[in-house]
């Protein structure tokens, strides 16, 4: 059986939700059935690297703005790169890969995908139609969250040619043991002092500044609390990264926020703490929310976008208001309250996860689709090639 050729077209290859999820798909799909390749604009991240040892090809197309000569040359690239591998599906995600891979993929792949994984708060109203424009070439475009579905079909997105595969989480990374003692020693924690913790990429709209806020609340309530904050930022955001230190000096909480850049043992540490937090002012569907319930963490999370979907309020989790940092704090201090509700909580959402967003559903769904899509185009293309 001859293999499907794909190509997935990324933005970059930082370490954020969409590209954990992309990469989580890309080593859970069958090797049997599926080759897969990589295109992105930049050779950013962690996972240039991953790419590289497991020798799976990527191409890299630098494009400054959309409105240039050179965009034009970078997609006449891309067609030919495609047509000359006999490349069959096409994935775009995210703003710059749809914008910049539909269009010339259209015109050489059988099958193409745009996926957009979040609401686009970032995006202005030119850049929303544009994406628009270049996604009604797609075959389908791929959302991991209703709510994402809603949003664009409020657009004007076609809700027949949306569809939604949600997030996966590999449950088995969150069975080993918590990262507690080696994790406070490391970090210069007290033994016993409850940790709160944030996973996040270190962009504007994760709701940072409302988790130290929030942390600057409770400080006085809870004096051994300590609350991390960990990711990173990507290269042209650094400095926002001086502006959250600057302002947990300004709110007094210098010495009890930790902020630990990127790290390798998130389950571990999801697991070693009292409460996660999701302060994120937009989200479609956050994987970082899925592994802090797959880690059995009690959490607290904003109610943005698909959240809601996964957490259920007083069931799973605790829902807040985004931007609300009193009820942030109000939430978390519930938690360390009562145990019994942190401990019952974290479980319910374990069970969910388990349940409902498994890494295989996510990865089967999408080998389903794929395989669907394909063989719809290659249906339709039969009788044309009947008659040459």
């Amino acid at each position: 059986m001859n293999h499907v050729r794909i190509l997935n077209v990324v933005p970059t290859l930082m370490c954020g939700g969409t590209e954990n999820q992309f990469m989580t798909l890309g080593r859970l799909l069958d090797r049997t059935r599926f080759d897969l390749e990589f295109a992105c604009l930049r050779k950013w991240g962690p996972f240039v690297k991953e790419l590289a040892d497991r020798r799976i090809p990527l191409q890299e197309y630098q494009v400054t703005t959309f409105r240039s000569v050179q965009a034009l040359a970078q997609q006449a690239k891309l067609a030919r790169h495609i047509a000359r591998r006999g490349i069959q599906i096409v994935h775009a995600y995210n703003f710059y890969g749809n914008v910049f891979a539909i269009p010339p993929a259209r015109l050489v792949a059988p099958v193409v995908i745009a996926s957009i994984r979040d609401r686009a708060p970032y995006l202005t109203a030119m850049q929303k139609r544009v994406q628009r424009y270049a996604c009604q070439f797609a075959d389908c475009v791929l959302v991991n969250a209703d709510a994402v579905k809603d949003w664009l079909i409020d657009e004007g997105y076609a809700a027949s040619n949306i569809v939604v595969i949600r997030n996966g989480v590999d449950t088995s990374r969150f069975d080993g043991p918590p990262a507690d003692a080696r994790l406070r020693q490391e970090l210069g924690l007290e033994p016993g002092a409850p940790l709160v913790t944030v996973v996040s990429r270190l962009t504007r709209l994760k709701g940072i500044e409302n988790f130290l806020e929030a942390a600057a609340a409770l400080k006085p309530r809870y004096p051994k609390a300590r609350f991390l904050i960990v990711g990173e930022t990507s290269p042209h955001d650094r400095p926002y990264l001086n502006e959250l230190t600057d302002l947990a000096g300004r709110l007094g909480v210098a010495d009890r926020v930790t902020f630990t850049g990127l790290r390798s043992d998130i389950p571990a540490l999801l697991g070693s703490s009292a409460v996660a937090v999701m302060p994120s002012l937009n989200e479609a569907l956050s994987n970082v929310l899925l592994e802090s319930m797959a880690a059995g963490a009690p959490v607290v999370a904003t109610r943005v976008g698909g959240t809601p979907e996964a957490l259920l309020d007083g069931d799973t989790g605790l829902l807040v208001e985004p931007g609300d940092s009193a009820a942030i704090a109000t939430a978390i201090a519930r938690l360390l309250d009562d145990r019994e509700l942190a401990t019952r909580l974290g479980r319910s959402a374990r069970s969910l996860i388990a349940d409902k967003f498994s890494v295989d559903r996510m990865v089967r769904s999408t080998e389903q689709l794929y395989s669907d899509l394909l063989a719809r185009k290659q249906k339709h293309q039969a009788p044309a090639a009947a008659c040459l």
